[in-house]
């Protein structure tokens, strides 16, 4: 693996472990506040992480990723906590699914990172690239949840 890889998946493993470090104590009910100015709570953002980084992986190489569809109903774009059933994880089982993500990424897509595919709408053609967008993504996600939980306590 080139060393350029090794540090985009240690930039991958350092953000997510950021966003784990800021729910750890975050409570079950705390992750369910939508305070006021904001449309999500918590738990949306940490599902909606964990689908975003999938999503874009799968809409670039036309692979199923193993999402059960649900996800999309209940963290994609435009959704929100008012879209959540008695079925919807909750913050502890996102936690355990946002640990163990980047690794299976890696895993899965480590040595691909520079494989080619037609691009997406955003000018995107390989793994690496997709990648970097994510991490964007999610740092933005990780400002919505320390904003929120500035307002928790």
């Amino acid at each position: 693996m080139e060393k350029r890889h090794e540090i985009l998946f240690n930039q991958l493993k350092n953000y997510r472990d950021y966003v784990l470090y800021l729910l750890e104590d975050v409570s079950e009910i705390e992750a369910e506040l939508i305070p006021t100015g904001f449309n999500n709570n918590i738990r949306w953002n940490a599902g909606h992480i964990y689908l975003d980084q999938y999503l874009w992986i799968e809409h670039l190489t036309k692979e199923k990723m193993g999402i059960p569809e649900e996800f999309r109903a209940w963290f994609g774009y435009g959704t929100s906590p008012k879209d959540f059933t008695n079925d919807t994880p909750s913050l502890k089982e996102l936690i355990k699914l946002l640990k163990s993500q980047p690794e299976k990424i890696k895993e899965k897509y480590g040595l691909r990172l520079e494989e080619e595919f037609p691009p997406t709408e955003m000018g995107m053609f390989t793994i690496e690239q997709v990648l970097i967008r994510t991490i964007f993504h999610e740092g933005m996600h990780i400002q919505t949840i320390i904003d929120i939980k500035k307002l928790l306590k």
